[in-house]
């Protein structure tokens, strides 16, 4: 038996699946528990589980960071949501300074997951709109996660709760009702913190996570070539090999990123190919990303701002060509 799920609807069955299997697991945020979260992620969940567990907190992100930090290191697994990934910068130093470097000063397991809602694409405007990941990419002792399809978002949210480190959840806004799947029913179980290939190819390989996989699906549905599209899905770890792989079979890529464009996740992905995969490379290394501005309110200024399938057609068909 299988079902159709959302991508919003694969987190909730991830959290609903290991809030029944462990009981140390519970979560925090701001309005998740009566208004089941400000995009409905845990919708229910109160009722089904009780206030001890789905936990409504103030308006303070350091405090909620704060309180699951002492509460992981205590032997519970907290998943905190920030309503707008942005909003983690108010907890940046609790998650950053305490929580990513428990263990090596300690020795402390601090298993935490952050889930933050992300990205572009619906006019959420320069609050409620940025891909904060590189912060964290920076930041010793974190893991980061990006999921793009119904599948991972399911398997890599129980991974991340099962995971004894702190695990920075980054699930795209734009992709919570528009990507569908149909996924079987019964046990969750986790998905491996590595690269997927989303399609095999010769001629060139696309390099992508979250939002941006899809967008590279888009633009290669209708270029007349043997394109590889691979799907980074973890930031940190951040799997090399497959990376260096992917590139010596086609020698030609294209590294895609949502988030600006300076240092981005993309720039680690472009360093990593030129430092060990240079010698594989029949071109340059190309890559597409946000120029360094706010992401703006207007729709056809975000637009512009963001990737798109026609920058990623362009970009594809002149590394084709060179």
């Amino acid at each position: 038996m299988s079902t159709e799920r959302t991508y919003l609807h694969a987190i909730s069955a991830g959290l609903r699946q290991e809030m029944e299997r462990d009981d140390r697991v519970f979560l925090m945020g701001e309005d998740i528990g009566a208004l089941g979260g400000a995009f409905k992620v845990t919708d229910g969940f109160a009722e089904e589980f009780g206030s001890d567990r789905v936990r409504d907190t103030p308006i303070a992100e350091a405090g909620i960071v704060g309180a699951a930090v002492g509460a992981a290191i205590a032997g519970l697994r907290p998943v905190c949501e920030m309503q707008f990934g942005d909003f983690v910068a108010c907890g940046f130093d609790q998650l950053v300074n305490v929580a990513g470097k428990m263990h090596y000063r300690l020795g402390l397991a601090v298993p935490l997951t952050l889930r933050l809602p992300t990205g572009g694409g619906f006019s959420g405007g320069p609050f409620h709109s940025q891909n904060p990941e590189a912060w964290f990419m920076h930041a010793p002792g974190l893991r980061v996660v990006a999921p793009a399809t119904v599948r991972d978002a399911q398997g890599l949210i129980v991974s991340a709760i099962r995971d004894p480190n702190p695990v920075i959840f980054l699930e795209h806004k734009n992709l919570y009702r528009r990507v569908k799947d149909d996924v079987d029913d019964g046990e969750i179980f986790p998905t491996p913190l590595t690269a997927r290939t989303v399609r095999h190819g010769s001629d060139l390989t696309i390099i992508a996570y979250g939002a941006m996989v899809h967008t590279a699906e888009r633009a290669v549905a209708e270029l007349d070539a043997d394109i590889e599209i691979l799907d980074l899905r973890t930031l940190v770890p951040l799997d090399e090999g497959a990376i260096l792989a992917s590139v010596a079979r086609t020698g030609k890529v294209l590294v895609l990123d949502e988030a600006n464009y300076t240092c981005a996740a993309g720039a680690q992905v472009a360093s990593l190919i030129a430092d060990r995969g240079f010698e594989t490379l029949d071109g340059p290394v190309r890559r597409l990303a946000a120029p360094d501005v706010p992401i703006p309110f207007s729709p056809p200024l975000e637009q512009f701002v963001l990737p798109g399938d026609d920058a990623v057609k362009e970009a594809a068909r002149g590394l084709l060509e060179y």
